[in-house]
């Protein structure tokens, strides 16, 4: 987006009707006149135009969009520069073109003896402005625009409705001029409700997002983080980072990611990499629970708790009971040691339909499954017992403590992104420098999470907000490894028969 300017000559036979475009007044006794050129894509325009397209019945005209839109703006040069630091530099700076012409086009009028303010709109200075659609991917930026000035000027804004889609466009606006602080004060007053994130039910998979209300989340974080409105960023980071994101996904299209253009579709400030790299660490995290305990009963290590009847068999079945329900509520795919490029694979053009494979790519794609609807479906686990007495040897009972800890830790505040936090020290903050492995380039030792019984009966944890609350969540999603065998550090054998553990 690029800007130039062009002084008039003050020439009393030039007029508002000459300029070439109409001149809306902002305030009527303005001394200058931004020229602005709207530019909107061909994508853009089919997209708008889809969505406006009137259905059955209904009255109003669609509206019409072009692909340039030429509208001047009469607006109070102090004003602008008093507001808006883009405009100060620019209209302040005798080094860029538009200053130097402002002050040859009002001393020419001084000679004339007339003040900007009085002086017919032909007559003033013009400062030339484009702007495209790249950052918003919106048709009729010039709507938003003119609320930007009315705002600048303290003057009520025209916009009939408030939508979110409309503040995206406006916050968008207002950090390409730098006048975030003063349109934060106008949403403040504004009163404006916030949608609330409608999910819809998606099969066996619960609640997820459809393209719209991702769209709608997504413009919530980005008004948020660029307008200074925390607790809305806390809420809305949360809920995009539980219920993930369609634009995480492995297999994402191109024609979507061509669509995903937004500014809000790839959130700025590393706020994209870190929410996928907070539910990554997050889904790492629940998975390392099944996966601990299949390791268990696969290892040599007897799992099988009745004492003197303990048995292999029992451990056999539940390692089988294990594999069943996982598989059966697709939390766990099995693949076996044959090559992608067999004709059994997926991704060999020869696969044949007699033969299916194992396991489908999509299966592994869980970018858009909600967190909590995990939590819930391995918490389904049925209390698996391979005869009468074997009452504790199921899985049901060893994972329940571990899946009520992470439900726990996932109502940490430190799941969301704090907008204070990640203003100060965004690398403290930050979950992906802080990662299992020491973050990008970095050698350290993995950290390990223990889950102890401690921790699976301390109440501090269950309260929202308690600082060992967040510490804990912190410490949890970010280990690279954990060890959900729920024994005390110490002391976790007890007493052994005929002998009682060394004095101290």
């Amino acid at each position: 987006m690029g800007d130039t300017a062009d002084g008039q000559d003050g020439d009393p036979a030039d007029s508002a009707s000459k300029l070439g475009f109409e001149v809306v007044d902002i305030v009527p006794d303005g001394d200058v006149v931004l020229d602005v050129t709207f530019e909107t894509s061909k994508e853009t325009l089919r997209a708008a135009r889809k969505a406006a397209k009137p259905r059955p019945g209904q009255k109003e005209a669609a509206p019409v969009f072009k692909p340039r839109t030429r509208v001047g703006y009469r607006v109070e040069l102090a004003v602008l520069k008093q507001n808006s630091k883009y405009f100060d530099n620019l209209l302040s700076d005798t080094r860029f073109a538009e200053a130097r012409a402002i002050e040859a086009s009002f001393e020419k009028l001084s000679l004339k003896n007339v003040k900007p303010s009085e002086a017919d709109a032909a007559e003033l200075p013009v400062v030339r402005i484009h702007e495209d659609d790249e950052a918003t991917r919106s048709a009729g930026q010039d709507s938003a625009f003119e609320d930007l000035l009315r705002i600048l000027h303290r003057k009520q804004s025209t916009s009939k409705a408030v939508t979110m889609h409309y503040l995206a466009v406006l916050a968008v606006l207002a950090d390409r001029f730098d006048c975030i602080a003063i349109v934060s004060r106008y949403l403040n007053a504004l009163k404006y409700k916030w949608p609330a994130t409608q999910t819809r039910l998606a099969r066996d998979d619960g609640p997820a997002l459809s393209r719209a209300t991702e769209e709608t989340l997504r413009q919530k974080i980005l008004v948020s983080w660029l307008l200074d409105q925390p607790p809305k960023l806390h809420a809305a980071t949360r809920e995009l980072i539980m219920y993930g994101s369609r634009r995480w996904s492995a297999f994402l299209d191109e024609d979507d990611d061509d669509h995903n253009a937004a500014a809000w579709w790839d959130l700025p400030d590393d706020l994209e990499r870190e929410l996928h790299n907070r539910r990554e660490s997050i889904l790492a995290t629940i998975a390392s629970i099944p996966r601990h305990f299949l390791s268990l009963y696969t290892s040599r290590t007897r799992q099988c708790k009745l004492g003197y009847d303990s048995s292999a068999s029992c451990d056999s079945y539940q390692l089988g009971e294990m594999l069943k329900f996982l598989s059966s509520r697709n939390l766990l795919f099995l693949s076996d040691f044959s090559s992608p490029y067999s004709p059994y694979s997926p991704h060999s053009s020869t696969h044949s339909h007699s033969h299916p494979p194992p396991m489908q790519d999509a299966d592994l794609d869980f970018a858009t499954t909600d967190i909590g609807q995990i939590l819930a479906t391995l918490k389904q686990c049925p209390s698996y017992q391979i005869d009468k007495n074997h009452t504790n040897c199921g899985l049901r009972t060893r994972v329940l403590p571990a899946l009520e800890h992470v439900q726990a830790m996932l109502a940490a505040g430190a799941v969301s992104i704090s907008r204070q936090a990640w203003v100060k020290d965004r690398e403290g903050a930050s979950w992906f420098l802080q990662n299992g492995d020491g973050g990008e380039g970095k050698k350290a030792t993995k950290k390990v999470f223990r889950f102890t019984r401690g921790l699976a009966t301390d109440q501090r944890l269950r309260v929202e907000g308690a600082m060992v609350a967040e510490r804990m969540a912190r410490g949890l999603f970010t280990a690279g490894e954990w060890d959900w065998t729920a024994e005390d550090e110490e002391g976790g054998r007890g007493v052994e028969f005929g002998r009682w553990p060394a004095a101290r």
